[in-house]
């Protein structure tokens, strides 16, 4: 059976209380509104203090050495309070793609100045489709002395426009590979987007002979790439459970607020079966989450199965408990001055980041028919 530690029960209940004191909603607001996205000075504490960043980055380079269930609880609660902060490019791609590299001297340089805050990184997969593949690269790479240069343009990157380090992915002779691209680098255009999630910034690159250091073997960004998504997605799915649990708390303290025919609006049986149901698809989604951040700290071989079973509910289940929320609310939950919308639109963003629910069940039922054959 699984259960957290006493020590992890802490760590929940400290992170909520420092998220309800430097994440209110009217925090989330003002730093959704600005170009960056995050308070540096919140960034550094989260660090310093709380040690956040390095959670799962080995002690050797400064980290905690903590695995994927403290990162559960931690995402978990960040989704709950939807944090502006570049936490998840920083502590769970790029974090986990440095180590899945296997590259000790780019683990060296990057990893103690990503745990103690200094330095903001991210990974760039995706190209114009939005694929979190090797299989269709654009971009490339090409040596240029005893360095590489890249071509090509990458969209989606999450924080990609105030990474301090970008770690892209490109297409060389060898094969797919992972370089370092420094966010200053000549040639290198970043350019924020336009998303339906403004709590969560993205943006595009574009290179023309940009300087960059190859990470790991050449021809290895294929398998660096499928571990840092699967424990990725693993992450996500804990993320969108504390979001969804978020929505449901909100239903119900306002379902024994809102007086309707001189009763409280949970009082009538429709209310009541709708936040049932939504109590059902949470508890649901929780423990396909736990158990999918479970299965990757025990590096058990069903992690691909599970994570993408977990990514698939926990992503339908966000989304329709934060439509069910606004319903719930019905005309407040429309406005812009309700924070519901703002859970409904990183539920519909996080549906489809690194993957959507129908391409997560066709992974699941390759390793089910494999797993059977």
């Amino acid at each position: 059976m699984f259960a957290f530690s006493d020590e992890q029960q802490e760590l929940r209940r400290g992170l909520r209380r420092f998220l309800d004191d430097r994440s209110p909603p009217r925090e989330v607001r003002r730093l959704m509104e600005t170009d960056a996205g995050f308070d540096p000075a919140v960034w550094t504490q989260m660090a310093r203090e709380l040690g956040l960043q390095g959670l799962t980055v080995p002690v050797e380079y400064g980290g905690g050495g903590f695995g994927p269930v403290e990162q559960l609880i931690v995402l978990e609660e960040m989704g709950r309070a939807l944090i502006c902060a570049p936490y998840f490019a920083t502590a769970v791609l790029a974090v986990q793609a440095l180590r899945a590299s296997g590259d000790e001297s780019a683990q060296r340089e990057l990893l103690p100045g990503i745990a103690d805050g200094s330095i903001i990184a991210t990974l760039a997969v995706p190209e114009e489709d939005g694929a979190w593949t090797t299989d269709r690269l654009q971009t490339s790479a090409r040596r240029v002395g005893d360095g590489w240069a890249l071509d090509g343009r990458k969209s989606f990157v999450l924080d990609g426009a105030t990474a301090d380090r970008l770690l892209v992915v490109a297409r060389a002779d060898g094969g797919p590979s992972l370089f370092v691209v420094e966010k200053d680098a000549r040639g290198l255009t970043r350019r924020p987007l336009q998303t339906l999630d403004m709590t969560r910034k993205q943006a595009a690159l574009a290179m023309d002979g940009v300087p960059a250091r190859l990470v790991g073997a050449e021809g290895a960004a294929g398998r660096i790439v499928g571990r840092t998504a699967m424990l990725a997605v693993v992450a996500l799915a804990a993320e969108q459970v504390g979001g969804a649990q978020r929505c449901l708390e909100m239903s119900v303290d306002y379902a024994k607020l809102r007086v309707q025919f001189g009763r409280p609006i949970g009082s009538f049986q429709a209310i009541k079966h709708r936040c049932a149901d939504m109590l059902l698809a949470v508890e649901s989604a929780k423990s396909a989450a736990y158990h999918a951040a479970w299965t990757a700290a025990t590096e058990s071989a069903e992690l691909p199965l599970v994570a993408s079973l977990a990514k698939a509910l926990c992503s339908e289940t966000y989304l329709q408990v934060a439509t069910d929320t606004i319903q719930i609310h019905g005309g407040i939950g429309f406005t812009w001055e309700h924070d519901a919308h703002l859970y409904f639109r990183r539920a519909r963003s996080a549906e489809v980041m690194l993957g959507s629910p129908t391409y997560h069940r066709e992974v699941a039922a390759v390793h089910l028919i494999d797993g059977t054959s």
